[in-house]
């Protein structure tokens, strides 16, 4: 493909590369920030590496009947700053963000403000240099960063998910820029997310969800399991009662230090995820202790808990090496958006 690929979309021409970014951000084609100008070359390059045709489709957004096609893909990849090799994972994000469960309509036009968290498994880690230690959240590594912006630049400019057009968010959060991570699987003993999703073992896999900002813990006063699984829980139940009291995909990450607690003890994901299912939960009445009153009625007695079933915690390990720290990622409105993992490379119906 390389220099003869020739674009199905419409081509725009600039004069330089000054001139370049001031079309793209008159258009609202970018994010803010400058873009890589998506040249036939790279997207053909892009395209190659995935063995995709320019036409294929990944999938379609069923509320508007939108097709969302790989050569798109691979423009907003390369306008991203994505390496080749880094483009299969952003097919497999808009794979799994495409499926039903996903509800990626819902949750990108949403007035809420969730942005879409892309957690990376597997041996691909290695291959394109992630790192899943210091600043796990934050611009840790170039493929993170780049693949997480490609997922955003796709839906705005696919999708028309823009501030102000389909994109209703009353706040939003930093995760809309970027909001890509790895697993530590190298550092701990643990099964990764996708293993604990139903994926083979070192099959490389991307798990997307609805998620909102991170929060974070702290506890550097105990080695006991279950009082680290308290300090998480209270921030759950916290965004509980602050922001939506209803069940869903949560996501906690464990860095290393609170981490070898867990392993010392011989806790697993299983463990802890069915501690977290038996505990983090509320009572409607506890709505008064945050100026909800109004919305207790006479049912303030009933429970609500912040997991369906201990299946429906995402437990993370990743983080840098000291420091008594953790996180907690809320669900966008509970369950109506649910985490969907996908294996990188693999066709559409590839799925758990």
């Amino acid at each position: 493909m390389g220099k003869s690929y020739h674009f199905a979309a419409e081509v725009a021409e600039a004069k330089n590369f000054v001139d370049l970014q001031e079309l793209f951000h008159n258009n609202n084609w970018t994010d803010g920030l400058p873009i890589v100008p998506p040249s036939p070359e790279p997207v053909g390059e892009l395209l190659d590496w995935a063995s995709l045709p320019a036409e294929h489709i990944v999938g379609i957004e069923p509320v508007r009947e939108r097709a969302v096609t790989a050569e798109q893909l691979a423009i907003n990849a390369v306008m991203a700053g994505c390496l080749a090799k880094h483009f299969p994972v952003v097919v497999a994000a808009f794979i799994a963000m495409l499926q039903d469960p996903f509800v990626l309509h819902g949750a990108t036009s949403s007035t809420g403000g969730c942005a879409i968290l892309a957690l990376i498994n597997g041996p691909v880690l290695e291959d394109l240099n992630i790192d899943a230690t210091f600043n796990a959240l934050g611009a840790t590594d170039r493929a993170t960063t780049t693949i997480g912006r490609a997922i955003r630049l796709s839906l705005q400019n696919i999708l028309d998910v823009r501030p102000g057009e389909a994109d209703r968010s009353t706040l939003g959060h930093p995760g809309k820029l970027s909001f890509c991570m790895g697993e530590d699987e190298a550092r701990t003993s643990w099964a990764s997310v996708a293993e604990e999703r139903g994926l083979p073992p070192n099959i490389s896999a991307v798990t997307v969800m609805a998620a909102g900002s991170p929060r974070q813990i702290m506890n550097e006063w105990t080695t006991d399991p279950e009082e680290i699984l308290d300090t998480y829980i209270a921030e759950i139940r916290a965004s509980m009662l602050h922001y939506s009291i209803y069940s869903g995909n949560w996501a906690i990450i464990i860095p290393p230090q609170l981490r070898e607690h867990f392993e010392a003890a011989e806790w697993t994901k299983k463990q802890i995820r069915e501690y977290v299912y038996n505990n983090a939960r509320v009572l409607r009445k506890e709505w008064e202790t945050c100026g909800k009153v109004a919305v207790v009625g006479e049912d303030g007695e009933r429970e609500y808990l912040a997991l369906r079933s201990p299946d429906d915690l995402i437990v993370i390990a990743a983080g840098g090496p000291a420091g008594g720290f953790g996180a907690v990622i809320a669900p966008w409105f509970g369950k109506t958006s649910q985490a969907v993992t996908v294996a990188i490379g693999a066709c559409v119906d590839c799925k758990v």
